[in-house]
This record gives C-alpha cells, structure tokens and sequence, in this order.
C-alpha cells in the first residue's frame, strides 16, 4: 500500500486567552491518500476548521500548534521554514474558504487576481497565465471563461463567486485542497453541480481533499471516508459506509438522527440533548459526556480509540446494533 498524501498524528492547537487556554484542537490523528475525500464533520465549534488552518500553518496568534506531526508528501509540515511552508500554500497545498470574498479581492479583476497567484508560483508569462487562469474557470463550470475572467468579483453571483474560488485553488493542481464549508451559503441546485465538479475535478487529477462540513448529507453523498469531530477530538472514523450504516459513538448517532433521511418519512427528528460544551468549561474524560444517555462513572476517564479494520471511535458504551440509515 502506498504511502498516505497527508499524515496526522496527535495534532494539538491551543489558544492562550486572559480567561484560560482554549484546546481547540486537543490531539486529532488523521490521514488520506491520493485521489481521496476525507469529510469531516461535527457541530459548530468542533475544531474543524481550525484543524484546516493548523494543516498549512494559518492559525495566527494567541493560537499555535503545541504538538503534534503533520506529514504531507513525507515532510513534516511542522519542522518546515515559514518561507517553505509559503512555498507549498496555493502551489502544492490550497485552501477553499466558507466565504469566497476571503480569497477574492473585490477591488481587482478576476484576471489580475488569478493571474497573480499562477506567476507567485510559476516563472511564465502574462499571457501564458491569463490562458492557465481561463482554463481553471472553464474546469469550474464558468460560462464563456475567456470574457468573464475580465469581470470583478461584485458582477458574479454567490455560487459562482465560489467557482472562481475553487478555480483559483485548482490553478496549480495541487495535492492537497482544504475545503472549509465551501458550498454553506449557496442553495441547493448550485450546492449539487459543486459538488459533482469538485467530486469528478478529485478523481480525474488524483488530489486528496478534506471536506470540513456539518452537514453529513454533503459528506455522504461526496466523500470515501469521514472523520467526526467534538470538542477538538475525532470521536469516530472509518468509510463513509461504515459510519453512516453502523455508527458506534453516540454523538455520530445523534448527528444522523438529526438528519433528514430519504427512507424515513414522516417522523421527527431526533435532537442531541443539551449543546457543545464551552471552549473554557470541557468536562473531564469523555467531552460528550453530559449529553449521552449511555454514560456512566467509567467516561469520567479518557476512552482511547478502539479499532475494527478501518473503522475507529472512542467510547467506552459503543452502540452495538444501532442503524444509522442512509443520508
């Protein structure tokens, strides 16, 4: 088996704050190949996107990595020189962001936008980049991409402003895209031609993506593999089968019970009781301990990871012979 793209292994990022130092990000282990999708999912304040940021260096201060190893293409991204790790963003390693007006300047061209980031990377001409730079547009579903790269971001829609993002990130082919909650704001019928793009764009150029959502009905329907977060931890991981199908962790289970289902109609949704517990104020043990009906002394103490193949959680009352049901 071939090495993995991405490696992760115990990553910890902690914010110093008057108040007390925040975990954001209390030791996430990680990993994906090429040509691959990892989702990862949780609630609001689970850790997803500063997990992204820590990935490429981007978390500012009062927040830093503490610890941990993040191997990309067999370098350890930690050890690596801030010019170096400057190199890798937008050439080897790209980020999409949930609102695209954070990647594009609302003063500039799209032209000169794209144009800039191809030759930031690459020795080549104006014209030669300008061509690059439409025919990521045209790879992204922009219409006529030749007259439209000339338009500012104000003159696009929502969704396509975040075409343009995607084409932006898509430029130098990279080997690695963090995509943090890229299609959030964009409705459905664009959500959906999005995600086919971004899911066929993965497999023709053999780049690993990492999918950071809350939605789990985007994630089944476009990624391989999918890592659950709560309270900075992975509390499940495993296929996107394997999860869904058969979740182990309770809070994997409230998650799709809180999801609308094709095969289940007319029935409630199942709420998770109580909510996540504050960045300051996270009980001992088992993070999800206060909101889960199965809980006894024994979560006051931190469960470790139990295996089965691919399919990992940590829980010391695993459900057993819950169904999840399909997204």
């Amino acid at each position: 088996m071939t090495a993995p793209l991405l490696k992760v292994e115990g990553l910890k990022t902690w914010f110093d704050t008057p108040k007390g130092m925040v975990k954001s990000v209390d030791g996430v282990d990680l990993d994906l190949r090429r040509g691959e999708i990892l989702g990862l999912v949780g609630e609001s304040g689970s850790g997803k996107s500063v997990t992204g940021f820590s990935l490429i260096g981007l978390v500012d201060p009062p927040g830093r990595v503490v610890e941990g190893r993040i191997e990309f293409n067999g370098e350890d991204l930690r050890t690596a020189s801030p010019a170096r790790l400057r190199s890798l963003r937008g050439d080897r390693i790209a980020m999409i962001f949930q609102d695209p007006m954070m990647t594009l300047n609302p003063v500039l061209r799209i032209a000169t936008q794209m144009i800039e980031t191809v030759r930031a990377h690459r020795n080549v001409s104006h014209a030669e980049a300008r061509a690059r730079a439409v025919e990521a547009l045209g790879k992204v579903g922009i219409p006529r991409p030749a007259e439209r790269i000339d338009a500012y971001p104000h003159e696009f829609s929502g969704g396509m402003r975040q075409r343009v993002a995607i084409a932006i990130a898509l430029l130098h082919e990279p080997d690695l895209i963090i995509a943090d909650e890229p299609t959030t704001a964009l409705d459905v019928t664009i959500q959906s031609q999005i995600l086919a793009e971004v899911q066929k764009l993965a497999a023709e150029m053999g780049m690993g993506l990492i999918w950071i959502s809350h939605d789990l009905g985007v994630v089944a329907a476009l990624a391989q593999r999918v890592a659950v977060m709560y309270a900075g931890r992975i509390v499940e991981r495993g296929t996107i089968d394997e999860v869904l199908d058969t979740p182990r962790h309770p809070y994997t289970a409230g998650l799709i019970g809180s999801t609308p289902m094709a095969n289940v109609r007319g029935q409630p949704l199942r709420q998770i009781p109580g909510s996540a517990p504050p960045p300051l104020g996270r009980p001992e043990g088992c993070p999800f301990r206060p909101r889960c009906a199965h809980a006894t002394e024994i979560c006051k103490t931190e469960p470790q990871e139990t295996l089965a193949g691919g399919h990992g959680w940590r829980c010391f009352h695993p459900l057993q012979d819950q169904a999840g049901g399909r997204i």
